[in-house]
């Protein structure tokens, strides 16, 4: 008989024996997005601005974008996941109920989610690293402690896409999670310029929003440094990750009882 604390594992590896086949499709889509972001401002626009100015120093922008734009890819990927495909198999197809006739909880069935969304994450910004290796724009060795907190970053998008996930109706609602909070997350987190030119409120609220947190971790890495507070960073994506789950969790079980 399986531990019971194992039991999200045959979940996560349904998945994963499903999306094996659509695999090529499913990384060209994950990864063509944040690569044009990148080609466009990085090589695009930073011949323009050239530098920016980071901690008194100054950054080549490409550099800078890419430190960034890897936090968004992973924040997308593992949002995206989280929201339509778990809601597929939650609400359109009912994969969760099918599951759930087995000894598999729903926690499991969450838990599992989770991570899958997580790993989805992982899976994204890897391609996206070795892209970025290879165009020379870092070389740092400290990228290999940067993988662990990426996978962190997916963990705590996907907590907080499956509370929405949990409330949704249809697909139509994940559009406001999207414009509504995603978006402006992007803006306001230090992905696409200096936090520092952002008005003193809008700063303080920006300090304590996840994706800025995991910016102000990996940033460093890139530029061969290590994160000035990494402590305290690291405790706030901790902290989003945990009460986003249980959240989410609280949420998903709610819904299944009505």
């Amino acid at each position: 008989m399986m531990n019971p604390m194992l039991r999200w594992w045959p979940v996560f590896l349904r998945n994963l024996l499903v999306w094996r086949k659509l695999a090529i499709p499913s990384l060209v889509g994950n990864i063509a997005e944040p690569l044009m972001w990148l080609v466009a401002f990085g090589y695009g626009l930073g011949a323009l601005v050239g530098s920016v100015p980071l901690d008194g120093k100054q950054v080549p922008y490409i550099l800078f974008l890419a430190s960034g734009s890897i936090c968004m890819s992973a924040m997308n990927a593992a949002s995206f996941e989280a929201l339509y495909s778990a809601f597929s198999r939650m609400h359109v197809q009912k994969t969760w109920d099918g599951i759930m006739n087995a000894p598999i909880s729903l926690d499991s069935v969450l838990l599992a989610e989770m991570l899958w969304a997580a790993f989805k994450a992982l899976f994204t910004v890897t391609a996206i690293l070795g892209v970025m290796l290879a165009l020379g724009i870092s070389h740092s060795p400290k990228l290999l402690l940067a993988w662990p907190i990426l996978l962190l970053v997916g963990m705590m998008f996907s907590c907080i896409a499956l509370i929405f996930n949990a409330l949704a109706k249809g697909y139509d609602f994940f559009t406001y999670y999207f414009t509504l909070v995603l978006t402006p997350m992007m803006f306001l987190s230090g992905i696409f310029f200096p936090r520092e030119q952002l008005p003193p409120l809008v700063r303080i609220i920006s300090d304590w929003l996840p994706l800025t947190n995991a910016v102000e971790i990996i940033r460093p890495m890139f530029m061969d440094q290590w994160p000035a507070s990494p402590w305290r960073h690291g405790l706030v994506l901790v902290g989003y990750t945990v009460a986003g789950f249980w959240v989410a969790l609280a949420l998903t079980r709610k819904r299944f009882k009505a």
